[in-house]
């Protein structure tokens, strides 16, 4: 594999959701050629980082928060978006970290997460069928032609758009703005104002109790500056693979391929085919992967899969996303898990609770049930244990905007609300608040886990 592959040799492969209707395929050559000579938006080093702290994951000893929009978009495109999906990272992490007694690891779905495979490639509307919006680094939302008609120019934007939100974040997590003080205090205004806030308020005041502690006997962010900063990473699905071609270069260091478009780079469950050009491709990368698996994976398919894009078994090279739906879950996962085990490879298993349980409401909206999400996160995390399993990490489509797109939660949005702020370029978001909620709910399970696991090993 190593002497055949390329960063262009995915081209030979069938490839799928890739948009082949370009209106002038010479402007898409130019614009991936300009890439090219763009400098590169991650580096080795932290990818490699990243990869380390992913085999901790594997290992037992870390937990994986992986989150943001389900697409970002141009228009949104402002600092205090991007810092309150930050902030809501690092606040959720927080909680998981002290009740799951363990180190998270931090990734947003952030500074490249525009494109999204679509069911189907046109849309009608009043008789007039156009192509499908998929995202916009490929078109634009509004229904007319030229809107709708791919355009390569937006993956320059894209590419800047993104290059702009990673100056921002790196700030963010080493400038101070990510004190643990800071963090916490943010925390304990949402434990105030939800009507929920007395069930959290135990686990609050334990934090608050620490640092408290902490500040007693000089650990501040004066005597240790990493109280002030922290490691953030950034990911996207590599659905576009000319964009993450031309982002490929060579690391001066080790010799290896690199896709310095982001940290971690997934493969998702529409494109995850064997012997298609999205396998391919990241078999051929160093950078840490992730891998979408669905309904329809059969524990051999898996095995096949792990094997292709993991063939030296690295610890922290490959995340398995599961997303099943919380009334499938229970009858899939666990055979996949214990293919896993038994087969004694080495990957991250983290839930996705969002993708398979999404409905649509009475009202036309396209939404996801708090309930069925919690559900599925808690299932995941008991099936893990039962199967012997780390579970290690959760996967959210998620804002720090106040937006009104899954219904459920501690203020019990209902349908009829979701027109109020629905704001979402693709499919409904966890909003803030829900959000941090779910962070204390999962902060729960995993704390009767960790409390529990003493018990079982004694009898």
């Amino acid at each position: 594999m190593t002497q055949r592959w390329s960063p262009a040799s995915w081209r030979e492969r069938p490839a799928k959701h890739i948009p082949a209707d370009y209106p002038n395929p010479a402007e898409v050559t130019r614009v991936e050629a300009e890439l090219r000579r763009m400098p590169p938006l991650v580096f080795a080093g932290e990818a490699r980082r990243l990869k380390t702290l992913l085999g901790d994951v594997a290992a037992g000893k870390a937990f994986l928060l992986q989150g943001g929009d389900c697409a970002e978009s141009f228009k949104e495109f402002t600092a205090d978006n991007i810092r309150d999906t930050f902030r809501l990272i690092l606040q959720m992490a927080v909680v998981l970290t002290f009740a799951g007694g363990r180190p998270v690891v931090k990734v947003g779905r952030i500074a490249g997460q525009f494109a999204k495979p679509r069911s189907e490639p046109i849309e009608t509307v009043d008789g007039v069928t156009l192509p499908s919006y998929r995202g916009d680094n490929i078109n634009g939302m509004e229904f007319d032609a030229a809107t709708r008609a791919p355009d390569p120019e937006r993956l320059l934007k894209a590419y800047s758009q993104s290059a702009s939100t990673l100056n921002l974040l790196r700030a963010f997590a080493g400038g101070g703005y990510a004190d643990l003080h800071n963090i916490h205090r943010w925390t304990l205004g949402f434990v105030d104002g939800s009507p929920l806030g007395a069930r959290y308020r135990e686990l609050s005041d334990k934090i608050s109790e620490s640092l408290t502690f902490m500040n007693a006997i000089g650990v501040t962010p004066e005597s240790h500056p990493g109280l002030a900063r922290v490691e953030f990473f950034t990911s996207h699905e590599a659905l576009l693979l000319g964009f993450e071609e031309a982002m490929t270069r060579v690391d001066s260091t080790s010799g290896d391929w690199y896709d310095t478009s982001a940290h971690l780079l997934w493969i998702g469950e529409r494109t995850r085919q064997l012997d298609g050009a999205h396998v391919h491709f990241m078999k051929g990368v160093k950078n840490p992967i992730g891998l979408k698996v669905g309904p329809t994976v059969e524990p051999d398919d898996l095995l096949a899969l792990i094997d292709a894009l993991n063939p030296e078994d690295e610890a922290g090279r490959l995340t398995l996303y599961g997303r099943f739906g919380s009334d499938k879950i229970a009858a899939r996962l666990p055979r996949l898990m214990e293919a896993t085990r038994r087969g004694g490879r080495q990957v991250v298993w983290a839930t996705d609770p969002m993708h398979g349980n999404t409905l649509k409401a009475a009202n036309g909206y396209k939404t996801r049930p708090f309930d069925r999400i919690l559900s599925e996160v808690r299932s995941f995390i008991e099936i893990a244990e039962s199967e012997g399993v780390h579970p290690g990490g959760v996967h959210l489509e998620m804002t720090g905007q106040n937006v009104t797109e899954c219904i459920g939660g501690a203020r019990a949005l209902r349908e009829g609300e979701l027109s109020e702020r629905y704001d979402t370029h693709c499919d409904p978001r966890l909003n803030g608040e829900q959000a941090l909620e779910l962070a204390f709910l999962v902060a729960e399970k995993l704390k009767a886990e960790r409390q529990a696991a003493p018990r079982v090993a004694a009898e």
